[in-house]
């Protein structure tokens, strides 16, 4: 009895094991499921290794190992080979990511693999003309995407579907999922328990080829959250108030790994706008532990079945009793007050009630000109649902925004709820314009008209980044990042002056008022309301499907092979420019009007550093060409060293290349002669997209090193033939006067990556890889 019995639960484990492997990652992909089972196995095989409690950054990451029995793991030090289960790409980098996966001459991804096309619609007359505009416009690079997708067996999310990390939320990650895209934001799947990483499309390209990605092992940062969220104190506030706390660099090489009994106070899109700003402070990504928030939005868009799993697993995707982090920040949610922050940075944290005597006091325009909210970060059911009941207040009282007010819905599935539930209509009525469902003016893509260049003013938007020009090319906009209902409140008040904790307005009957705090529901009472049908599923044999790319278009350009290492240490390189300060990717390959050559990477060279600060003279694009003396634009003069067959290095302050994920970024400097990135630090992805195209990014053993290099010297990276991990190399500067003297620069180099140089691009080893088992 006791045997029969034994085999009778074996079989009931066995059929529910069975009946748990046949769970879709998503409705889309049917027949692509989600594997718990490999996950808890990878887990248990590294607990017993490590022998210690796990965090849940741990449980996923490690759980996602190519070979977790064998594979070296010590946070902050060794790489690890990962297996992501999936890859999403927005247009304007799956453009590049597309062509670098054609190079490679394989036939179709080993993942399930989507393109969001969100990037290439610019704000301008509203939502519907916008949208026509962008498809006339845009039609050859969407027309590329889409039958880029069909041949190689990738999923396509056409123009008006809503903004990548929005859909993917929606349809796509759940709790324990490992995915990557190539988009910095793309942590805000974190919201949802999974670990969801930004990359460059290189990157994407192994996990697409099936090529266990690498990844240097991760710290792992707690944020413990106490106390519960309410009144105007929102989920921005908790990761305004950390990246006040770690600054833009502090999570750099970590995740961010949020816990404690305030977690339940936040929603789950709640959840993702932290995890989604978290981009922000320079971190590998962010998550939360799986909860009844993340259950109860699963169920809401049509995934009850993954909810039911996970509640199955639930032991893995929630961190162990007694796990240990490498630095825990503590914030009591009901002592948290709502925050702005900027300007020119995301890491300047005021609170809303001290930014008016702030602003004045430092020069800054008090006026607001124009609010803004919406974005990957905060566009969710409950953003637009908070700042519709703020709204409305405000319109019962016969007011209207005093500034410009703009929305931008996160998705066509938001667009068409909010538009049945009314709140659309209270966002017009106060005064909003109703953008398309795309990135817009957080990314440059904005046609704005109510200024001039070089005038000095304000917005606040709900984004994630406020960059020097990043929303509307002017480096006199001062842009603040809030929350959604406080940019909504001072839109209405028109100042920065206005904190709508304590301060009264003046309605139309000329009485005073004080807003009320918003309160919103997290979900739809109804079903979402998907609106429009906007997705392309691939053929199941996409053989014959042809893709087009001109020679002779200006949008898009087939890859030619980065140069091969030649074997010799590089000598006497000229300095293209010295940049003093901040050096975003933004400032290395500008988006805005730029976004329409991502596909043509000779013509996006013309950008290349023309927003960097030549230390030489305190001017952006503006270089000494060191042949002929004369200054002239950076682009310009690197085409030159380029024609005259000279190398040539960038020298960088700290965080060199934070911000967007663009790889961009990295191939412009390769294709225009660029050899050697030497800085003080570096943003994590800019680090790797560099060395997958074959450069050498270095950083200084001594910081103070930086002033020694001049931009008239001439460098020499001496030691290349004995490069090797954890060696560092010999930089000789050479002055005018004929003087030299040596400094030591260290790397981040392991052996697969050290081939990378050697072959001139990650993307050349996989093809000598490719030769060689063929």
């Amino acid at each position: 009895q006791h045997a029969l019995n034994s085999g009778i639960r074996r079989y009931h484990v066995s059929s529910a094991l069975c009946q748990r492997a046949k769970v879709a990652m998503s409705h889309f992909e049917p027949n692509e499921y989600i594997n718990y089972e490999k996950l808890e196995k990878n887990i248990n095989i590294v607990r017993k290794r490590l022998d210690r409690p796990l965090t849940l950054s741990e449980k996923i990451v490690y759980g996602h190992l190519d070979d977790p029995a064998k594979q070296e793991i010590e946070r902050g030090k060794t790489y690890l080979r990962l297996r992501p289960d999936r890859v999403a790409m927005q247009d304007a980098t799956a453009q590049m990511a597309m062509l670098q996966f054609i190079s490679s001459g394989l036939p179709k991804v080993a993942v399930p693999s989507t393109i969001h096309c969100d990037h290439l619609i610019e704000a301008q007359s509203g939502g519907e003309k916008d949208l026509r505009r962008a498809k006339d416009i845009n039609q050859e690079v969407y027309n590329f995407l889409a039958t880029a997708g069909a041949k190689y067996g990738v999923g396509f999310w056409k123009p008006g579907s809503g903004i990548i990390h929005q859909i993917i939320l929606e349809n796509y990650s759940y709790p324990g999922v490992m995915l990557i895209g190539t988009d910095s934001h793309t942590p805000n799947g974190g919201g949802l328990g999974g670990i969801c990483i930004g990359v460059g499309g290189a990157d994407a390209v192994d996990v697409m080829a099936g090529i266990p990605w690498e990844l240097k092992c991760p710290k792992v940062i707690g944020v413990k959250l106490t106390g519960k969220l309410s009144g105007w104190t929102s989920p921005k506030d908790v990761i305004l108030k950390v990246a006040g706390i770690l600054t833009v660099k502090g999570g750099t090489g970590a995740i961010i790994e949020y816990h404690g009994p305030g977690v339940d106070s936040i929603s789950c899109t709640g959840m993702a706008t932290i995890c989604n700003m978290g981009a922000e402070i320079g971190a590998t990504t962010s998550i939360f532990p799986y909860n009844a928030r993340m259950k109860k939005y699963l169920g809401k868009t049509g995934r009850a079945d993954i909810a039911a799993l996970a509640d199955e697993f639930k032991q893995h995707l929630v961190p162990d009793s007694g796990c240990q982090y490498d630095q825990v920040i503590e914030i009591n949610l009901s002592e948290l007050k709502p925050h702005i922050n900027g300007p020119f940075t995301p890491d300047l944290a005021h609170p809303v009630s001290d930014i008016g005597a702030v602003a004045e006091k430092e020069g800054w325009p008090v006026d607001i000109r124009v609010g803004l909210i919406g974005s990957c970060t905060n566009s969710s059911y409950e953003d637009m649902g908070r700042s519709a009941a703020v709204a409305k207040q405000a319109l019962a009282h016969g007011l209207k925004c005093k500034s410009k007010f703009t929305i931008t819905p996160g998705s066509e599935q938001i667009r068409a709820t909010i538009e049945r539930d009314g709140y659309a209509k209270t966002l017009r009525e106060v005064g909003g314009l109703v953008l398309a469902n795309a990135c817009g003016p957080c990314i440059g893509q904005w046609d704005r008209k109510d200024i001039k260049k070089g005038e000095k003013n304000t917005i606040v938007t709900s984004y994630n980044r406020n960059f020097t020009g990043r929303n509307d090319a002017n480096p006199e906009t001062h842009a603040f990042v809030t929350s959604p209902e406080i940019v909504t409140a001072l839109s209405i008040a028109g100042t920065l002056k206005f904190n709508p904790e304590t301060d009264y307005l003046t309605g139309a009957d000329g009485k005073k008022f004080k807003l009320e705090a918003p309160d919103a529901d997290e979900l739809p009472k109804l079903e979402f309301d998907p609106g429009q049908d906007t997705y392309q599923y691939p053929p199941k044999d996409g053989s014959g499907q042809h893709v087009d790319v001109s020679p002779t278009s200006q949008r898009l350009q087939l890859l030619e092979p980065f140069d091969k290492w030649d074997g010799k240490d590089l000598e006497d390189m000229l300095i293209l420019i010295k940049v003093k300060g901040k050096c975003t990717t933004d400032h290395i390959s500008a988006a805005g009007p730029w976004l329409k050559f991502r596909g043509h990477l000779d013509n996006i060279s013309n950008n290349l550093l023309i927003g960097a600060i030549n230390i030489e003279n305190g001017k952006a694009n503006s270089v000494r060409n060191a042949l002929t003396q004369e200054f002239g634009p950076v682009p310009d003069t690197a085409r030159y060293y380029k024609k005259m067959g000279v190398k040539w290095a960038v020298i960088g302050d700290e965080n060199y290349g934070e911000g967007s994920s663009r790889e961009h970024a990295a191939l412009e400097p390769r294709h225009l002669g660029g050899r050697v990135i030497i800085t003080k630090s570096f943003a994590r992805i800019h680090e790797t997209n560099l060395k997958k195209q074959g450069l050498l990014p270095l950083t200084f053993a001594d910081p103070a090193d930086y002033n020694k290099i001049h931009p008239v010297d001439k460098l020499s990276i001496v030691g290349l033939k004995d490069f090797a991990p954890g060696k560092p190399l010999k930089c000789i500067i050479k002055h005018p006067n004929g003087s030299q003297e040596t400094i030591m620069l260290n790397h981040t180099f392991n052996e697969s990556q050290i081939e990378w140089f050697q072959a001139g691009s990650a993307l050349n080893r996989m093809k000598e890889l490719q030769q060689k088992s063929s």
